[in-house]
């Protein structure tokens, strides 16, 4: 199994906080990796928040076709870091070229776009960005979008966070997603590697998906601008929450309604049972077969935490409002590192019926059942 470990906090914090985290639970994971999502961004990004972040690991000729290529399409830098390592890499972690997050200034007729319109752009210059990399091996490309910062390595957590300097001023987030493993179902490969993106929605996964081919295969035929790769049967997790949540209009709390949703038993008497029985029926190709532990954070900052109905990987939830920061691990002992000024009695171990949300505010985790009345809007 891997490990997860995601925190929320009302002010920047260093990722090496979730990385420290994840150290702790190390006999839960094998050290083959480490992948953080950030958003929320401090620092210098945190001026420019309008502008997308491309993140990615790119050679020296790559880095130039990058920029040549996003002339083209009329995007200008605005503020770039870029890291290339000075000291050899961890044991098991490949030598690579520059690690860089750079914020490109949209062009203007771009900014005239929908909102819809705008995010399907900015995706499709994503997957040409990989495309052209994936020819030469020059260019990786995990995130290009406002206020998001992806990195991706294999090795030891720990050891990562050292080599590529983690603690970096330019690097802290209000939220962040991190998980301690590679991905080691299939090919080493670093798209493979969670936490998954797309279009300001992430989520990690602890478990396995059965049902991964019918639910890809859906996926694909919505006609979604993102919906393709799968390099990990995890991906689709993602997929799924941004198609709910951004295609159906849904709010988070139902999110499981799609994946996980309630027999004709458990629907008896629901206030949304008509609704439910429709929603179930048209997206039952979504339905996921586990176990997964399931972890995300949305384009407003929410972060949440749902299971299957096998529960058979671990998840909790803890925080202290006073300091406005809380945490979503796999074991009390990743919670218990990051925050150990809470109150424990508090702490919540979703069931399979349950959603732990905490908002941007950072004051309470809201708990939300499949039984209580649906929320149909964001």
């Amino acid at each position: 199994m891997c490990r997860l470990f995601a925190l929320t906090s009302r002010d920047p914090v260093s990722p090496m906080r979730a990385i420290d985290a994840l150290n702790v639970m190390k006999e839960g994971h094998d050290g083959s990796g480490v992948g953080l999502f950030l958003s929320g961004l401090g620092g210098p990004f945190e001026e420019f928040g309008e502008c997308p972040i491309l993140s990615g690991i790119f050679s020296d000729s790559g880095l130039k076709r990058v920029f040549d290529y996003m002339s083209d399409k009329g995007f200008n830098s605005k503020y770039s870091v870029l890291f290339t390592p000075e000291t050899e890499p961890p044991l098991g972690t490949p030598k690579r070229g520059i690690y860089a997050s750079i914020a490109f200034e949209v062009p203007a007729e771009m900014k005239k776009l929908s909102k819809d319109d705008l995010g399907s752009r900015l995706v499709r210059i994503r997957l040409d960005l990989r495309a052209m990399g994936e020819q030469k091996n020059d260019i990786m490309v995990f995130s290009f979008w406002p206020d998001t910062i992806m990195i991706k390595e294999v090795g030891d957590p720990l050891a990562i966070g050292e080599y590529l300097r983690l603690g970096r001023e330019e690097l802290y987030a209000r939220h962040i997603l991190a998980q301690g493993r590679q991905n080691t179902n299939y090919a080493i490969n670093l798209y493979a590697c969670h936490p998954f993106f797309i279009e300001g929605v992430s989520t990690m996964t602890n478990g396995e998906n059965t049902a991964f081919v019918p639910i890809r295969e859906y996926l694909q035929s919505r006609g979604v601008t993102g919906y393709e790769g799968y390099n990990s049967d995890s991906e689709v997790f993602t997929h799924i929450a941004h198609f709910s949540t951004k295609k159906l209009g849904l709010d988070i709390s139902a999110y499981k309604h799609v994946i996980t949703p309630m027999n004709d038993d458990e629907m008896a008497g629901h206030p949304d049972r008509a609704f439910l029985s429709g929603l179930k029926k048209s997206c039952r190709k979504l339905i996921i077969d586990g176990p997964n532990c399931v972890i995300g954070c949305l384009d407003d900052g929410s972060m949440f935490m749902v299971q299957d109905r096998k529960k058979l990987r671990p998840g909790v939830v803890g925080g202290n409002p006073e300091i406005g920061m809380y945490a979503f691990s796999s074991e009390i002992c990743g919670l218990n590192a990051a925050i150990p000024e809470r109150d424990k009695s508090k702490d919540f171990q979703p069931m399979h019926l349950d959603t732990a949300i905490v908002r941007p505010d950072c004051r309470e985790v809201t708990k939300c059942s499949q039984k209580d009345p649906l929320r149909l809007q964001r």
